[in-house]
């Protein structure tokens, strides 16, 4: 039974009300659903809600759920935006919705075929010309491509809105690449995590028969003699706006994802470049534009597409849904034709209206929308135009006239729709709960039976009052939407592989991810590397400042040029006096410029990047720290307000996030080849970067007070300072020092262990090489490794006459460029993306992705 509270939450709610709202039936009653969920929410309370709704924020950050926005003043990774109240639709009203749908797939699916077939709708007058040949996504060179199926259109996305009458009406569709099942899953798995209350009373539909479905019907594309097709996810890369949602459902869907760059077509065959050889794909799924897809034939300039990829589809060697041509369906004037042409092809009537639509082509039409046009809003019939929707009511008398003008002078490329009243649903807002508009969208994928329909979809909402502002683009709201039921006896459903236990689970990886992976590695362990040695000379200046003295100058002198080594930002304190007199401005810079190469804030970015473009490796825990990281860049872009205690703690917190980050994926990260690869780059930074400081402490020789205070320092740099101790006691030996950095085996941080641990990497990656041949960067490795075994730490602690540590100097310039050449090697054999490297078989913009 509701409380007396509760009935208050209602009546506020409808005071609020001046439009058809969805908590409301035909009769104007509060429906049974929205009943139960405003008594739970009562019972949760605003204040508790309004915590969830701030967890809700917090945990979508840590997730790293983005939708990226080229104009956003947050940049490229602009959080994901979730009400935390979902959006409700009974059960029965959903078959009846479904239903609708699935028509009008099979509509658009027998357009589709006719467009690029027999084109009867023009033959027949059913649809004018300029629907196919005035299309911008018709797609002459698609004639001939189609798939081995009963269906072309595999994939189908519906934007619906309840109209005035009560019924969802359907306002747009997406059919190239259609976005947002992804962010379905994640706002489920977030709602259900953080405010599984809601749903008390109230069975919820599950949205993984969905997925099953995908997955299903991806398994009959592909070659059904093979027992583990290659499917791939084509993205147009990370600073596509739905980046997220790819690498998303990749990750879950168990598809390798990649780019354009990724793929070639050789011999009629499409291949993925990994690091494995050439992996010839049998299926792909992709998210990028129709123009984008093959330089060869569509757009010239594309860089996001595989040249040659329509051949292969047209020689049936590989299979992509939705096939090349498929947004010629997009154009907006098919909505003023789609009951005529359901009527032409199925004999029947729409079961779900559009919003009524007029296209311009038409005399009688346009007169019509010339004599209305404060009723309509007037939009491009073309989607790729570049042209806001323009509402006819809010244009002055002379802007009406320009409009008439405007669309007078080209007719055919312009549609007007009604302007309705279309619901409103409960949202949160300011803390408050108010009445916004709404709208859904649908998404189905075409199975052995028909078209299966997602048990709910993907609502979005307008934060703003009275406007019907719902794009991702400008700031909606998204929604988790529920097809409610009393049921509570269905068994949950779990997506199910139609292959053997027997298949081969390995996934290949790309060369560009195998790359980006190495990066992250070397950027990880760089970004610490100066950290740490930064941290030391921080410590040093500060104790100087109280007991400073002329040998802790000059030691101090040897740290800061030191750190201008390692961190390789020159001039920076080599012979810069005025410099050394006042050091901070400059640390403060190697902390703070991001736009200055080499320092913490240069590599956090290009480590952070790195991270993003290889986002469907991480599982949660690691994207938690990733989150944690960023914070700490940001942070740190500001140093020069903050002291140098506070700089210090932002940059213990950065190194210790950065410690944990490799931490987790040393216990987490399967070890294949994208964490041999990782761990790879790790180890060269890890060797390069303590090399660089042995070689700038001790390529001279100095005053006794002064070494042994660089001996401390680069001790505590190779976690060995307490070690030492234990062994050596209070004394302070360069040569006792160099043996146990150089040549103790049993240190993790020594240069002999590090070239060993390097060397057993290299030689798990995939052979490039002959039988049991070295290949150069294993050659370069086991050659830096012997000089130092065979090293004599007597002779390299000598020093020449002029106090130089020759011996010591060019074995370790010798170490860092045999070590160095190990990264070119590795992109000679794993990284070149132009054109592959040895290969085992003998193969005979998007723009937006708009939510």
């Amino acid at each position: 039974m509701l409380t007396e509270a509760s009935v208050n939450l209602l009546q506020s709610y409808q005071s609020g009300i001046d439009s058809y709202d969805e908590i409301l039936d035909v009769n104007g009653l509060v429906k049974p659903h929205w009943r139960a969920l405003f008594s739970t929410m009562e019972k949760l309370g605003l204040d508790e809600l309004k915590i969830r709704n701030q967890e809700i924020i917090s945990k979508l950050r840590e997730n790293g759920v983005t939708y990226n926005v080229y104009e956003s003043p947050d940049g490229m990774n602009r959080p994901w935006q979730l009400d935390p109240i979902p959006f409700l639709i009974e059960q029965k009203e959903w078959n009846g919705i479904a239903k609708g749908l699935q028509q009008r797939a099979l509509l658009l699916d027998l357009i589709l075929r006719d467009i690029y077939g027999p084109r009867n709708l023009v033959k027949d007058a059913v649809i004018p010309a300029e629907l196919v040949f005035d299309n911008t996504g018709f797609c002459r060179p698609c004639v001939d491509i189609k798939l081995p199926a009963s269906r072309q259109l595999m994939l189908y996305a519906a934007d619906m809105a309840r109209g005035p009458d009560g019924q969802m009406w359907i306002l747009d569709r997406r059919t190239q690449a259609p976005s947002g099942s992804g962010y379905c899953l994640e706002n489920r798995i977030v709602m259900s995590k953080l405010i599984p209350e809601l749903a008390d009373g109230m069975y919820v539909s599950k949205l993984s028969p969905f997925f099953n479905s995908l997955q299903n019907t991806v398994l009959r594309l592909s070659d059904k003699s093979k027992d583990a097709p290659n499917i791939v996810y084509l993205t147009p890369g990370p600073n596509n706006e739905a980046y997220f949602e790819h690498a998303y459902l990749a990750s879950y869907l168990g598809y390798t994802l990649a780019q354009g760059d990724d793929l070639m077509v050789r011999n009629g065959f499409v291949w993925l470049k990994s690091i494995d050889g050439l992996q010839k794909v049998d299926v792909i799924i992709r998210r990028i534009d129709d123009d984008w897809c093959d330089p060869l034939e569509l757009r010239e300039d594309s860089r996001l597409g595989v040249p040659g990829l329509l051949q292969a589809i047209r020689m049936g060697n590989v299979q992509v849904l939705n096939p090349p041509g498929s947004s010629v369906l997009e154009n907006h004037a098919f909505l003023a034709f789609m009951e005529n042409i359901c009527q032409y092809f199925l004999g029947e009537k729409l079961i779900m209206p559009s919003v009524a639509t007029w296209w311009c082509g038409h005399k009688k039409e346009l007169n019509y929308v010339v004599n209305h046009i404060d009723e309509l809003i007037i939009k491009k019939a073309n989607r790729k135009s570049r042209f806001r929707s323009i509402y006819g009511r809010l244009l002055t008398k002379s802007k009406k006239a320009e409009l008439i003008a405007m669309i007078s002078a080209h007719p055919h490329e312009y549609i007007a729709q009604q302007e309705v009243s279309l619901s409103t649903t409960p949202s949160l807002i300011d803390g408050n709960i108010v009445p916004r508009y709404a709208a859904l969208r649908a998404f189905l994928v075409a199975d052995e039976n028909g078209y299966h329909v997602m048990q709910g979809g993907l609502t979005r909402s307008s934060p703003v009052k009275d406007r019907f502002v719902i794009s991702n683009q400008y700031g909606g709201l998204s929604k988790d939407t529920w097809i409610v039921s009393d049921k509570t006896d269905v068994a949950q459903e779990k997506i199910v592989l139609n292959a053997p236990a027997s298949v081969n689970r390995h996934i290949s990886l790309p060369s560009r991810s195998a790359e980006n992976l190495f990066w992250v590695g070397r950027y990880c362990e760089r970004t610490m590397a100066v950290i740490k040695f930064m941290n030391i000379t921080i410590n040093v200046l500060n104790l100087d400042r109280n007991f400073g003295g002329s040998a802790k100058q000059e030691h101090i002198k040897f740290l800061l040029q030191s750190l201008t080594h390692l961190s390789s930002t020159y001039p920076g304190f080599i012979d810069e006096d005025d410099l050394l007199l006042d050091p901070y401005p400059e640390i403060i810079d190697l902390v703070s410029n991001h736009n200055r190469p080499g320092t913490i804030a240069a590599n956090i970015g290009a480590f952070l990047n790195s991270v993003s473009a290889v986002r469907n490796q991480w599982d949660l825990e690691i994207w938690r720290i990733v989150d944690h990281i960023d914070k700490g860049y940001h942070e740190i872009k500001n140093a020069s307000s903050m002291n140098s205690n506070n700089i210090q703690k932002t940059l213990d917190g950065l190194y210790n996030n950065m410690f944990m980050f490799l931490g987790v994926i040393s216990e987490s990260m399967p070890r294949d080849n994208s964490f041999l690869l990782l761990e790879t780059g790790k180890l060269i930074e890890r060797i390069l970067s303590r090399v660089s400081v042995i070689q700038s402490n001790f390529g001279v020789k100095n005053a006794e007070s002064v070494e042994n205070e660089l001996i401390e320092a680069t001790l505590i740099n190779h976690h060995l300072l307490v070690n030492y101790r234990q062994i050596y006691k209070s004394q302070l030996s360069v040569e006792a020092m160099l043996d146990m950095v150089l040549l103790e085996k049993r240190l993790p941080f020594s240069i002999v262990y590090m070239l060993d641990e390097l060397k057993k990497n290299l030689g798990k990656l995939p052979s490039t090489t002959r039988g049991e041949r070295l290949n150069d960067a294993q050659k370069s490795v086991l050659e830096a490794s012997t000089l130092v075994k065979l090293a004599s730490i007597s002779a390299l602690s000598k020093c020449d006459k002029n106090l130089e540590r020759i011996d010591l100097f060019h074995l370790l310039s010798e170490i860092s460029r045999l070590i160095s050449s190990v990264s070119f090697s590795l992109t000679n054999m794993y990284f070149s993306h132009t054109m592959m490297q040895h290969s085992f078989f003998n193969p005979v913009d998007n723009d937006k992705d708009e939510i």
